[in-house]
C-alpha cells in the first residue's frame, strides 16, 4: 500500500521503518526540517534498537521517503497514520492542537478517498472531532474515513512489539476502513480487536492506566517490605505466578518515567472529570509513583548522613534502558534533588548522556561505570542497563571510596553483593539470613 506516517518521533519513526520493511511503500513527513533532513542522510535522531537497520534498509530499497510536505504526503498516500505528540498542558489535558491543524491540512490537500488512522494517545472523541474538522474544511465533498489504531510500542523494544504484537486495535465506523486496516496488517498474523473508534481510544489509555497501576502496587508493596523487613523479589515472585496477575510490570524501583505512562495517566484523569467521574485509584497511582523517588532520595540521605560535599556516583539516565529518553525520567529529578543538597554528581549512561547534557547542570559525565566509581562515596544505581549487571565488583570496590551501592532498580542479589563485601541497599530488599549458613 502507499501510506503516509505524519510525525517523525518515536512513534511515527517505528510505524514507518516496520510498515516499509512489510513491503509498503511510506512517506513519513515532519515539520521539522532539520530532523527531515537528517532523516534523508540516513542519520536517525534516536536509539531504538533495530531501528536504524531497518531505515536504512528501505530508504535503499526506495520504500521509505521523508519529506516536510504534507501535499505530498496526502497526495501519494491512501492510509494517512497521524503520529505526532499531544503533549500535557497544565492541568494534564492533552494538546490537541496539533491534530486539529494535520486534521485541517489533510482536508485542504485531499483529492481522492482518504483513510485517516489516529496512531497518536488521544483522549476519547478525538475521533469525532478529527472527522468534523475534516468535513468542514474538504472541498467537493470528498469521501474519507477516520480510523483508531493505537500503538502498544514500549522504547527499548518498539521494533519487535511493532512485528509480534499481542493484539492489533482497529477502531473504525465502515466496512471499507476496516477492510482496509485488516488487508494492511494481514502479513504480521496478530489478532485483532476490531470496534468503534471511542472504545479503541480508550483501550489506549486503560491499558497505560493499568499499567502503572501495577508499577505503583508493587512499589507500596516495596515500602511494606522495607518496614517489615520482607523481600519485594519474593512477594513479586509469589503473586506473579498467580495467572490471574502475571509477573511483568512487577519489578519494584524508583518509579515509571518516559512520554507515556504520566502523559497518559494526567490525560485519563483529565478526560474522567470532563465527564464526571472522580478517577481517584488513578491519582494514587500517580501520588505514589512520585512519592518512589523521595523514598530512594531518603535511603540515599539515610546511608550518607551529609550530602554535602559527598561524591555521588549515577548509573543510568534514560527513563527505562535500550532508549535514549530521557522525558519524565527519575534520574533526572533524583540526581536535581542531590545537587540541591549540595552532592556532586558522576553519571554515565550507554546512550542517553547526550541529551542530559542539554538538562543536567553541573554533573560530571563519565565514559563508563569505572570513572563513574572512582572516588565516589557510593554508587546510586538508577536505570537496569544490562551492562550495570556484568561489571567487575571488586574493581568497582577498590574504586569507591567506600563499598556502597544503593540500587533503586534491584538488578543485584543482596546476598551476593554483601559476600562480595559491599553495603547494599535497595528497594524493598532483604539480605536472607538462613540457619545453619
Amino acid at each position: 500500500m502507499n501510506i503516509s506516517i505524519i510525525g517523525a518521533g518515536y512513534v511515527g519513526l517505528v510505524t514507518t521503518a516496520c510498515f516499509s520493511e512489510l513491503g509498503n511503500k511510506v512517506i513519513c513527513i515532519d515539520n521539522d526540517t532539520k530532523k527531515i533532513s537528517l532523516l534523508k542522510k540516513g542519520v536517525i535522531p534516536i536509539y531504538e534498537p533495530g531501528l536504524e537497520e531497518f531505515i536504512l534498509k528501505n530508504l535503499k530499497n526506495k520504500r521509505i521517503k521523508f519529506s516536510s510536505s504534507i501535499k505530498e504526503a496526502v497526495n501519494n498516500s491512501q492510509v494517512i497514520f497521524i503520529a505526532i505528540s499531544t503533549p500535557a498542558l497544565a492541568d494534564g489535558e492533552a494538546d490537541l492542537t496539533g491534530i486539529e491543524n494535520i486534521a485541517r491540512n489533510i482536508a485542504l490537500n485531499m483529492t481522492g478517498y482518504r483513510l485517516i488512522v489516529e496512531k497518536s494517545t488521544v483522549p476519547v472523541e478525538t475521533g469525532q472531532w478529527v472527522k468534523q474538522t475534516i468535513q468542514i474544511y474538504t472541498k467537493d465533498k470528498i469521501k474519507f474515513d477516520v480510523a483508531s489504531n493505537p500503538e502498544f510500542l514500549r522504547e527499548g523494544s518498539a521494533i519487535n512489539d511493532f512485528m509480534h504484537p499481542d493484539r492489533i486495535v482497529i477502531g473504525v465506523e465502515s466496512k471499507r476502513a476496516r477492510d482496509i486496516l485488516v488487508e494492511l496488517y494481514k502479513p504480521l498474523k496478530a489478532p485483532l480487536v476490531i470496534t468503534d473508534i471511542k472504545s479503541a481510544e480508550l483501550i489506549k489509555h486503560a491499558s497505560n492506566s493499568f499499567l502503572a497501576t501495577k508499577i505503583s502496587f508493587i512499589n507500596a508493596i516495596s515500602r511494606i517490605c522495607d518496614k517489615v523487613g520482607a523481600d519485594v523479589v519474593e512477594v513479586a515472585e509469589g503473586i506473579g505466578l498467580d495467572k490471574r496477575i502475571g509477573k511483568a510490570f512487577l519489578n519494584a524501583g524508583v518509579g515509571y518515567g518516559g512520554s507515556c505512562f504520566p502523559k497518559d495517566i494526567d490525560a485519563f484523569i483529565n478526560i474522567s472529570k470532563k465527564i464526571g467521574y472522580d478517577f481517584e485509584l488513578l491519582k494514587i497511582v500517580k501520588k505514589i509513583n512520585e512519592e518512589q523517588k523521595e523514598f530512594f532520595l531518603q535511603k540515599i540521605k539515610d546511608t550518607l548522613w551529609i550530602l554535602k560535599d559527598k561524591t555521588i556516583g549515577v548509573l543510568g539516565l534514560s527513563f527505562k534502558p535500550n532508549t535514549d529518553d530521557i522525558r519524565n525520567a527519575p534520574s533526572i529529578d533524583i540526581i536535581k534533588a542531590l545537587q540541591n543538597e549540595g552532592a556532586f554528581i558522576k553519571a554515565y549512561d550507554p546512550y542517553a548522556m547526550e541529551k542530559a547534557r542539554l538538562i543536567l547542570d553541573k554533573v560530571r559525565f563519565c565514559r563508563d561505570a569505572y570513572e563513574v566509581c572512582k572516588n565516589s562515596d557510593c554508587l546510586v544505581i538508577i536505570t537496569e542497563w544490562d551492562e550495570f549487571k556484568e561489571l567487575d565488583f571488586l574493581r568497582i570496590k577498590r574504586l569507591l571510596k567506600r563499598p556502597l551501592i544503593i540500587d533503586g532498580r534491584n538488578i543485584y542479589e543482596p546476598k551476593a553483593m554483601e559476600k562480595l563485601g559491599f553495603r547494599y541497599i535497595g528497594i524493598g530488599r532483604k539480605t536472607p539470613k538462613y540457619l545453619n549458613e
